[in-house]
């Protein structure tokens, strides 16, 4: 099984859930979910599981927990990397 360490920076309470751009190795990532009782990271689990074609099971929120800042953990077999367009 394959594992990958990302490092994501999350824009809570945007007007859409979108990849807004990789930078500095950092993806940034835009939910809708506001940054209360955790439901930010829940919709971060189901939006990069849905991205990448994988289960929720297969992604785990390593630090970051309080923080826009995250290191996110996918394990899984194979991932679908999805194509970023640099803005």
């Amino acid at each position: 099984m394959q594992k990958t360490l990302l490092k994501i920076k999350v824009t809570p309470r945007s007007s859409k859930n979108e990849v807004k751009e990789l930078s500095d190795g950092v993806l940034r990532i835009r939910l809708t979910s506001p940054p209360t009782e955790g439901k930010a990271n829940e919709h971060l689990v189901k939006f990069l599981a849905e991205i990448f074609n994988i289960k929720k099971s297969d992604i785990r929120i390593v630090s970051g927990f309080k923080s826009r800042e995250k290191l996110v953990e996918i394990s899984a077999k194979s991932i679908q990397i999805p194509t970023i367009k640099k803005v």
